[in-house]
């Protein structure tokens, strides 16, 4: 799958980790990149993210064939709502957000109504880093790259938004977008909530300062992912509200059985929790070899 030109909006982790990814693998005969800090145009050209960077988000987007926009979810409306006057015809336009279903209903129309094609996706993949300098160019190696397409799109928009992803070393995977948003509020948004109250509740100063020092590996690796984008974070929480909140209620259900467990000295129980979660983390571990991250 070779486009003419790709447009990057947004530089960052995910939005540079694509320019290396494509210009290595040679998927586009040019890749330009939209940000909004002076700062960032000028790390992009120099760590080879893109070819080409600005803030003008319309030059940016000029005679692209693929648009994708790889910003937090707040701000994918307003810049598509900008660059609608640039996109040229029969433009494929789509992101890498991790809600699905707000996206394409709001994005879907727009697009649409310029001549375009909007089809979602969302690369399961990242990192706790953000910025141009985290970006790395096998990020999508073997990482599951899920594409929701709709009723109303266009089935080649479609075809080549999942030959791109695999044609960055990804895993396409279709679903719809609702099946998308409530798959990952128990597999990705509700380990951050977690990630990020475990941060908070631990490293608290209202505990003794020796609590941080006692914060070892296990600590480390479980909230590893609490230091990403907090903007982002919000994003995806507020979109995707609805299934995290119930999610997050089933959850605490199964930590209160857990907790009744403890306090009346049930053995039994308590290891027969920790058995199933070994096997059942394990037989993930297995049968998902090589891992993505997210």
């Amino acid at each position: 799958m070779h486009f003419e030109k790709i447009t990057l909006v947004g530089v960052g982790l995910l939005g540079g980790s694509l320019g290396l990814a494509v210009r290595e693998r040679k998927l586009a005969t040019r890749v330009e990149g939209y940000a909004r800090r002076t700062a960032s145009i000028a790390d992009c050209e120099k760590l080879g993210l893109v070819d080409r960077a600005t803030d003008d988000l319309a030059s940016a987007v000029t005679g692209a064939d693929l648009v994708i926009l790889c910003t937090p979810l707040g701000q994918m409306r307003r810049l598509t709502e900008q660059l609608l006057p640039a996109l040229k015809k029969g433009a494929i336009v789509t992101d890498v957000g991790s809600v699905k279903v707000s996206v394409v209903s709001e994005l879907e129309p727009l697009v649409a109504s310029v001549g375009a094609h909007f089809v979602g996706s969302h690369p399961m993949t990242g990192a706790e880093k953000v910025g141009p300098d985290a970006a790395r160019a096998d990020l999508f190696e073997h990482a599951v790259c899920v594409v929701t397409p709709t009723t109303k799109s266009a089935a080649e928009a479609v075809r080549r938004v999942e030959a791109f992803w695999k044609g960055l070393g990804g895993r396409p995977m279709r679903l719809t977008p609702e099946a998308h948003d409530d798959l990952v509020a128990r597999s990705s948004h509700l380990p951050h909530v977690v990630a990020a109250e475990l941060a908070n509740y631990v490293l608290s100063p209202v505990h003794p300062k020796e609590q941080a020092e006692l914060c070892a590996g296990g600590f480390r690796d479980s909230t590893r992912i609490a230091s990403s984008s907090p903007e982002m974070w919000r994003d995806i929480a507020l979109a995707n509200r609805g299934n995290l909140a119930r999610v997050l209620g089933v959850f605490i259900e199964d930590l209160q059985e857990f907790q009744h467990a403890l306090e009346s000295g049930d053995a039994k129980g308590l290891e027969e929790f920790f058995v199933k979660a070994k096997e059942r983390r394990d037989g993930w571990r297995a049968s998902n070899s090589p891992m993505s991250a997210e």
